[in-house]
């Protein structure tokens, strides 16, 4: 069934812009570019940015509440409007983004924005885009948006280009999001980064084992990462996603993990999530 959005009083519809988890994250060789091969499941769940989008008529597109310190016209919803504009619309749209997704946390925030500015729009500008095509358009904003648009959970290769639609059982996590924003591009030029894990077929994905290549570089550059790790660790396989900084933990129920959450200090900031099978817009695309 097609996702049907809150209208508020000011007309604007309202959109989830769901995070992703990274289960795991090998890299598993580098091509003669630089860029680094990886392999990895990437977990759509329940924690979201609103997107919330109202129609123009005059063709403009207005960002009314963009990001400290961020230029209306740099922002990823922005640009995610303006690039599908020309490929059939006469209209324009208003933009609201309600965040709660960290910033460079590793859960995809800024990513799913644009995937959800330009599903929603698509949808609502009575485009009928491809789901290649929108996912074409996405990857020149950023590696992770193609994913979103993509819609399900995913054995993820190649530079991230490559993914395999897989099912993954319900599950409930505790996330928590140190207070420290990785810079990605330091985490892969580190010279002690592991660039040689074995690679894993689709097929032998249960029971293998897995881990985050990146994570023992973030710890050593960030000991809030570290410190929160330790926390997580006595609960289960604490690991991070991504590139960090968020990290995460299964609990065996969503009662679990709002427990676990509720004991932590106040000083640290999480979240009690529970997994998606689909993107709640995945009907939006063909």
């Amino acid at each position: 069934m097609s996702f049907t959005p809150m209208v508020d009083e000011q007309g604007f519809a309202a959109f989830p812009a769901p995070a992703k988890l990274n289960l795991f994250l090998h890299i598993v060789g580098r091509r003669q570019d630089g860029y680094h091969l990886l392999q990895s499941v990437f977990q759509l769940i329940d924690m979201h940015d609103t997107i919330w989008l109202r129609l123009r008529q005059d063709g403009q597109i207005v960002h009314h509440n963009p990001l400290p310190g961020v230029p209306a016209e740099l922002d990823l919803t922005v640009r995610a409007a303006r690039l599908l504009q020309p490929k059939g619309s006469d209209l324009g749209v208003d933009i609201r983004v309600d965040k709660r997704l960290p910033m460079g946390g590793g859960v995809g925030g800024g990513s799913s924005d644009a995937a959800t500015v330009l599903l929603a729009l698509n949808q609502l500008w009575q485009l009928q885009h491809s789901r290649d095509d929108l996912m074409a358009l996405g990857l020149s904003l950023g590696a992770d948006v193609p994913f979103f648009i993509f819609g399900q959970n995913a054995f993820v290769e190649g530079i991230g280009e490559i993914m395999t639609a897989i099912e993954t059982p319900q599950r409930y996590y505790v996330v928590l999001h140190p207070q420290v924003h990785v810079s990605t591009p330091e985490i892969f030029k580190d010279p002690l980064l592991t660039r040689n894990s074995p690679s894993i077929k689709v097929g032998d994905l249960e029971g293998a084992a897995t881990r985050n290549d990146l994570q023992a570089c973030a710890v050593r550059k960030y000991p809030e990462i570290a410190e929160q790790l330790n926390i997580l660790k006595q609960f289960g396989d604490a690991r991070m996603t991504g590139s960090g900084s968020c990290i995460f933990v299964e609990m065996p129920s969503q009662a679990a993990a709002n427990t676990v959450l509720c004991g932590l200090l106040e000083s640290i900031n999480g979240f009690a999530v529970q997994t998606l099978n689909r993107h709640p817009l995945y009907e939006y695309a063909k």
